[in-house]
């Protein structure tokens, strides 16, 4: 069987009934998650992660009725924000910080988004999951840190790089692994930030910062 429902009829209300507690929950998701990371999305199958929880996998279908809506859940249950709390009172420091919290998560992220490159363009479900997990907390948080730059006169309200600097963060994610094979780390993206994503707001770098980092 693969990522269609198993056979018979399955109702909401048997689906609310399942008594999968919330570890027990959480255990399902990280395999599920770690083995498209690993495998990619095609090779993983629910009786394989039924196996591997060491469950039966009517327990998953009961619960979740489809590999696609498995992984949808997986991923909306394991969204963070991961740029919470940053706010230095620079722009800057902001940014540079938020590199370097994005470079701590960027292998896993980076491979998971990878492994699931062609499944979430032709499951509309699995790709709102994807963005509302990995992507709009954190484009969120990238926006606020340009707002409040912008409040404080760092940056021109009308500059024109403002809505490309998440896409300037994300795409850099991605695109590192294709053109050298390495994953974007906390110092690489540290030193791009200071490169490009500065330089495009009109900030320059602070001239303290690298006796401060010494």
């Amino acid at each position: 069987m693969t990522s269609q429902a198993a056979d018979g009829p399955e109702t909401v209300a048997a689906s609310r009934r399942s008594k999968i507690t919330p570890a027990r929950e959480r255990e399902f998701f990280d395999a599920v998650l770690e083995q498209i990371r690993e495998c990619g999305y095609e090779s993983v199958t629910m009786e394989g992660i039924a196996a591997s929880t060491r469950c039966s996998k009517s327990t998953l279908y009961r619960q979740w009725k489809t590999k696609p809506q498995f992984v949808a859940a997986a991923l909306r249950a394991s969204r963070r924000v991961r740029f919470a709390g940053i706010d230095t009172g620079s722009l800057a420091e902001d940014l540079r910080q938020a590199a370097r919290a994005a470079g701590d998560w960027s292998g896993k992220d980076t491979k998971l988004l990878q492994a699931l490159g062609h499944a979430v363009t032709a499951d509309h479900e699995l790709a709102l999951a994807l963005r509302e997990a990995l992507v709009h907390p954190e484009v969120a948080a990238l926006q606020e840190m340009l707002a409040r730059g912008v409040a404080r006169g760092e940056v021109p309200a009308g500059h024109p790089a403002l809505e490309y600097i998440p896409a300037m963060m994300f795409g850099v994610l991605r695109v590192r692994p294709v053109l050298s094979g390495q994953y974007a780390d906390a110092e690489y993206l540290a030193r791009f930030v200071d490169a490009t994503v500065l330089p495009a707001l009109g900030l320059t770098q602070d001239p303290g910062r690298r006796s401060r980092d010494d």
